[in-house]
């Protein structure tokens, strides 16, 4: 399923892209009652004003594709999801519906690598952006074999080491991969020499940073990578990028693109509903999560070719609501409502209808209005 909505309505969308970029990370749904199996007790990423640094239910690992729109920006297409339940309630799930243990680290490579096998005749390069708590060898390493770039958030106490010099003549064995000397990120955060300011895109609008940049070697990453510090108002941040020859500019809007998957993550639950859903099995959970991802996808695809007056049209009957805005996912779902409406009306006015067409008719349209 989620390699024919790839190959049928996301790869037009990305067919004058240059390379393919995917978003990564995990994301919690809140279920309730304790008969509702791989729910457990999960970090809140996001708590809220009145919520605890802790939420009962689901967590799913997602990959998303970036695909960026003229007017809107980039949005993020949820492909495929895996759902991570933790090795201490995998007793509370009768055996013939227990799932292996897998890390959410092996649930993201296993998605990378689904998505490269099913996208990959593209002949583009692949770019995975990631969360700071996937930039680990388990995750890292493998992504290089399979040639993904990987563009992620750099701890600061982070072993980095120098790019080796070049081999000496007539030294056996093979060429070193990480140099002899250590890089302290922080000490050289604090060097006054080196940064650099520049303007970039970032969240649709140009922003102004201050930077360093340089190549090191990181041993999670099996070589050489990208570094970028950017001196923010709270305190230096830093950034890595396995392909060297990355830009400055791809890092930190790669860096920026990646919260549209949280965006996408939003809208997913409160507005398609993912997590409403009242089924208990492991498996009936995972089908009914993936129907939101891919009801988002492709109304997000269908949007994608509309007018935006055409998606906003009905905002003249809110005169509250401000008619200039860009329309939001619950903009462009009630207008392909609408449409799908608009084509049952329309087909049952034609001349010669029956009085059992028009009851079916009558009942699609109660079922797409309900």
């Amino acid at each position: 399923m989620a390699a024919h909505l790839a190959h049928e309505v996301m790869k037009p969308r990305v067919a004058g892209a240059d390379r393919l970029t995917f978003a990564r990370d995990d994301t919690p749904t809140e279920r309730y009652g304790p008969h509702v199996q791989g729910a457990g007790v999960h970090h809140n990423p996001t708590p809220g004003p009145a919520g605890g640094p802790f939420v009962y239910g689901h967590v799913w690992v997602v990959l998303g594709l970036l695909a960026r729109h003229p007017a809107w920006g980039v949005v993020a297409l949820p492909l495929l999801a895996r759902l991570y339940v933790r090795q201490k309630d995998l007793s509370g799930i009768a055996p013939k519906y227990r799932p292996v243990f897998r890390t959410k680290l092996e649930m993201a490579v296993e998605l990378v690598r689904w998505a490269v096998s099913w996208l990959g005749h593209l002949s583009k390069p692949v770019w995975v952006l990631a969360d700071g708590a996937y930039a680990k060898a388990s995750f890292l390493k493998p992504m290089r074999t399979l040639a993904v770039t990987v563009v992620s958030r750099l701890r600061k106490d982070s072993a980095l080491w120098t790019v080796p010099g070049p081999r000496v003549p007539h030294r056996r064995g093979p060429n070193r991969i990480y140099g002899e000397q250590r890089i302290d990120l922080a000490k050289r955060a604090g060097q006054t020499r080196g940064w650099t300011t520049g303007t970039f895109d970032l969240y649709g609008k140009p922003a102004e940073k201050t930077y360093k940049t340089f190549v090191a070697t990181w041993r999670p990453a099996g070589g050489a990578i990208r570094v970028v510090r950017v001196d923010e108002p709270k305190g230096w941040v830093a950034f890595f990028c396995t392909d060297t020859a990355a830009t400055v500019a791809d890092i930190l809007g790669c860096v920026a693109d990646r919260f549209s998957l949280e965006i996408t993550f939003r809208d997913v639950k409160e507005v398609v509903g993912a997590g409403q859903q009242q089924v208990r099995f492991v498996r009936a959970s995972v089908g009914a999560f993936h129907v939101c991802l891919w009801t988002f996808a492709m109304t997000e695809a269908w949007a994608g070719k509309r007018d935006e007056k055409e998606l906003a049209g009905h905002r003249s009957a809110s005169p509250w609501d401000d008619e200039s805005r860009r329309p939001s996912h619950a903009d462009k779902r009630r207008a392909w409502r609408r449409e799908l409406l608009g084509n049952e009306i329309r087909a049952v006015l034609r001349p010669g209808v029956t009085e059992h067409e028009l009851q079916a008719v009558a009942e699609r349209m109660l079922n797409l209005a309900a």
